[in-house]
């Protein structure tokens, strides 16, 4: 009662305004408190994080020399995000072309050599160990055609690489590379991640597994976008972080949810049972500083500002009242069109 003193002294208020207060007062849209069953749930911080996100890494060497996308940038799966100067590349790619050439022309000759000496063998022309080099002669040509193929298909997928390639659509996280500057083998280039498939990540106590079950029922508050939505899925893991005694639950997110990004703190409620609770709507409470109240009522239509205890939200637009306000009792609906009845 003493901060409810020093409340109403803050905001100038006294006796005789209270006195005056039913008189001048207009009609205030109230709601009634009264005990209502409701989902009784346990709360736990978790934070937010996409199902796809990827860190794009350079697949050659080189210098970047274009870079298409920035941090923000929506991006189609296919398109190319940046380039990586390939002239180095493509002189390998010309190389290989070359020796493929190359062995297309031996492996011609040293084929008609070897039909040749069959034909003289069955003639009775040359000999058996002259035969047998032709073949192998053959056989080599055969492999060094496929062998100069295989560099070819090698340079070629090396060459491709010059163009970096968003492998699914998304939003840009990050850019970790200049235009001009050069890049190695596993350099990371960007960070991307998919907006339309996100969840949460919370570490539930071991403790509290049993109760909420194996498949819960989830509501997530997003505290900064003052928003609930229901899980669309949930899945427990199998496994428990020994440090810490907890399991780690992973909370997915209806598709596109709007204004969600990874990172965000959110607030998992667990459904764990029913219970009576004492509820007002959320809107209906004043805070200044240390001090939570609401505006009750009476019967002639004044507002009274009174100091109560909340406890955890009910949903998303309604809240518990643990202690000072009783069932039955009238609580004005908004407090800022109360309190300006009050200080008249």
């Amino acid at each position: 009662m003493r901060h409810q003193t020093l409340f109403l002294a803050a905001l100038g208020f006294s006796s005789g305004l209270f006195a005056g207060s039913a008189q001048a007062a207009e009609q205030l849209a109230v709601i009634r408190a009264e005990y209502r069953e409701v989902a009784q749930t346990y709360s736990v911080e978790g934070v937010v994080e996409a199902v796809r996100q990827s860190t794009v890494s350079a697949q050659i060497s080189g210098r970047v020399k274009e870079v298409n996308f920035d941090v923000g940038d929506t991006v189609k799966k296919g398109q190319v995000i940046l380039r990586i100067d390939e002239r180095e590349t493509g002189q390998a790619l010309a190389g290989s072309q070359a020796q493929v050439m190359q062995a297309q022309a031996a492996l011609t000759q040293a084929k008609a050599n070897y039909q040749r000496s069959m034909q003289l063998f069955e003639q009775k022309y040359i000999s058996q160990s002259a035969l047998d080099k032709a073949k192998a002669d053959y056989d080599v040509a055969l492999a060094q055609a496929a062998a100069s193929e295989a560099g070819e298909s090698q340079s070629a997928l090396a060459h491709a690489y010059a163009s970096v390639i968003a492998p699914f659509g998304g939003v840009v996280a990050s850019r970790l590379v200049e235009m001009g500057e050069m890049v190695t083998v596993g350099k990371p280039l960007m960070v991307g991640f998919d907006p339309t498939q996100m969840r949460v990540i919370v570490n539930v106590p071991q403790y509290k597994l049993a109760e909420i079950g194996t498949h819960p029922r989830v509501n997530i508050e997003l505290t900064s976008l003052k928003r609930w939505v229901k899980a669309a899925a949930v899945t427990v893991q199998p496994s428990a972080d020994a440090r810490t005694h907890s399991t780690q639950v992973r909370v997915s997110l209806p598709a596109n949810e709007k204004g969600v990004y990874p990172g965000m703190f959110v607030r998992a409620h667990f459904v764990v049972g029913r219970a009576k609770k004492l509820l007002i709507p959320s809107s209906a409470v004043v805070r200044r500083s240390e001090v939570v109240a609401v505006y009750v009522v009476d019967d002639t239509g004044a507002a009274r500002l009174r100091q109560v205890r909340l406890g955890e939200a009910a949903g998303e637009n309604e809240i518990e009242v643990l202690v000072g306000l009783n069932p039955g009792e009238n609580v004005a609906l908004d407090p800022v069109k109360a309190g300006m009845s009050v200080a008249r």
